[in-house]
């Protein structure tokens, strides 16, 4: 390119004839340096994480690189997957693989003796109520009714409406019924998915592309507190969001809403509280989220997959909570489980939309395939007919008595269990608990430690992280003669034998899970979770093959 044609000389002449002196384009070329490296520094300084956590990363991606750290970490890793499959390995070792199609169809007997043998080998006696969340209603009258209801309607498809009318009228019903439940108007509306996680991308998605049509956004962000459900990291990496996370007062256990109002800025489409949160079982201020969301302008999500089917009922059973629902004004969309405390079969969930056009974002729609126009409500295309109907019969075979009544039997529980923990020395109960979810910590102790003696009593907790503590989930199986007081006599004789030496330190599975903590690159604990993950898909060799 010669000089006369070169934009970059006719930049600086023009600059020059503008500025008529010599150093014009000197001053422009500092100047976009200085914006340039304040930008930079602004950048660097001004992020998520703190220049200290940054830093410890970058020292530990760096470790990596050596040949030896490296060696020693893959045989570490190597180590950790063959505990895994090991275990599996034992749990299995006295049962049948199937590793290919039989060359004849089997009999029935034959089938259903494979499955009762493989529904057998799970280690904790969740009908006896040992188990922390999980299962959160079991009764054999229920099952005959589900049972008899999939039986009838296990082949039958929303996709197509045309063949299957009645499901979707059901669908319908159900969306109907609980936006009555959650205080919604004639305008609320919305779909059936196939759990929490897909409720909560749906929630995303709709909100994402609402507010790339009407306001424009290309970098879509979301607002949501550190303690919000990991399915909102999910949506965001499936959708391409960009999650800001607010930290929780260490007194309330609650979003910092004076940090949660700071991190709105013009990008983002969503507001997000727990009612209440899985790990702690506290509730956001919803009401001032909702005001925020009015303010802004910005739509807001009040995500109850947990306990929205106890919440929505506390009030007609005697333990009223704080607003959390349609109510609000600014509330524009919740998502609740019905296959937790709505007692229905596992997968089924409710998304709501204060309107339509909300949920017209929800919709996947492609008018071009030469196969027709296509349109489906939600991540799945064909749908299983037989879920929404097993929602729906649990939902009608229960009724709004039914509801309150276990309603109010789980929060006694929970509040028994309550008191009965704040009364014991060397623990505390993190925040106060809104619902049905207690989470024990400790000042004096690895609190992983109280977890292990409880393991050995039978007993399945939640383990959580940052800082370290446990939980246990109140379910209708809690509320069986007998099981609260259990609880809390194997709490105490736990802590009475750990109380002994309280310096000890963990052993065993939960020591890792605390170093896990430690790591300053949490890739590695990624690395971890993907080979616990593999263990589940545990086949063995060929020449094992046993059928």
């Amino acid at each position: 390119m010669g000089l006369v044609n070169n934009p970059l000389h006719l930049l600086k002449v023009g600059l020059n004839n503008t500025f008529e002196g010599k150093e014009a384009w000197q001053i422009v070329t500092l100047t976009t340096t200085v914006v340039l490296t304040t930008v930079w520094l602004y950048d660097f300084l001004f992020q998520d994480e703190s220049i200290i956590q940054r830093g410890k990363k970058t020292v530990f991606r760096i470790a990596k690189r050596i040949p030896a750290v490296r060696k020693k970490l893959e045989d570490e890793l190597a180590n950790i997957s063959q505990n895994f499959e090991d275990d599996v390995k034992e749990r299995t070792k006295d049962l049948v693989y199937i590793r290919s199609l039989p060359l004849k169809g089997l009999a029935k007997e034959d089938i259903l003796n494979y499955l009762q043998q493989n529904l057998n080998l799970g280690d904790y006696n969740w009908k006896g109520g040992l188990v922390s969340g999980a299962v959160y209603y079991f009764n054999n009258d229920l099952i005959d009714l589900v049972s008899d209801v999939y039986g009838k309607t296990s082949y039958t498809n929303p996709l197509h409406p045309d063949l299957f009318p009645g499901v979707c009228k059901m669908e319908a019903e159900v969306i109907t019924i609980t936006a009555g439940l959650f205080h919604g108007d004639e305008n609320v509306c919305g779909s059936i998915t196939s759990g929490g996680t897909e409720s909560i991308i749906m929630a995303c998605k709709a909100f994402r592309d609402y507010a790339r049509e009407v306001k424009g956004i290309k970098k879509p962000e979301i607002v949501v507190p550190v303690t919000v459900h990991s399915a909102f990291d999910k949506a965001a990496q499936y959708l391409g969001l960009k999650v800001r996370s607010i930290e929780v007062s260490t007194q309330t256990y609650q979003v910092d809403m004076r940090s949660f109002r700071r991190a709105i800025n013009g990008n983002t489409v969503l507001l997000v509280g727990s009612a209440p949160n899985f790990p702690y079982g506290t509730m956001d201020d919803i009401s001032a989220i909702s005001e925020l969301g009015l303010k802004y302008n910005i739509p807001v999500h009040v995500d109850s997959c947990l306990g929205g089917f106890l919440s929505c009922f506390m009030e007609d059973a005697g333990y009223p909570i704080p607003l959390c629902d349609f109510r609000l004004p600014g509330v524009t969309s919740i998502s609740a489980d019905t296959h937790k405390y709505g007692f229905t079969p596992k997968g089924s969930s409710v998304i709501l939309y204060r309107e339509k056009k909300y949920r017209h974002h929800q919709y996947t729609v492609t008018t071009d395939w030469p196969g027709g126009v296509y349109g489906s409500p939600s991540i799945g295309g064909s749908r299983p007919g037989g879920s929404i109907a097993v929602c729906w019969a649990t939902l009608l075979n229960f009724g709004k008595e039914g509801y309150v009544e276990a309603t109010r039997n789980i929060i006694h529980t929970t509040m028994y269990i309550e008191k009965g923990l704040r009364r014991m020395k060397g623990i505390f109960i993190f925040g106060q608990p809104v619902t049905s979810v207690i989470a024990l910590g400790s000042e004096d102790f690895e609190i992983y430690r109280l977890s292990t003696a409880l393991k050995e009593r039978g007993w399945n907790l939640n383990v959580l992280q940052f800082p370290s503590g446990i939980h246990l989930c109140i379910t209708h199986m809690h509320t069986q003669p007998g099981v609260a007081d259990k609880f809390l006599e194997d709490v105490k004789s736990s802590l009475t034998e750990i109380m002994k030496n309280p310096s000890e330190p963990v052993e065993g599975k939960m020591a890792l899970y605390g170093v896990a903590q430690q790591l300053p690159d949490r890739s590695i604990v990624g690395d971890f979770t993907r080979l616990f993950l593999d263990s589940m898909y545990y086949v063995p060799p060929k020449n094992n093959e046993t059928v």
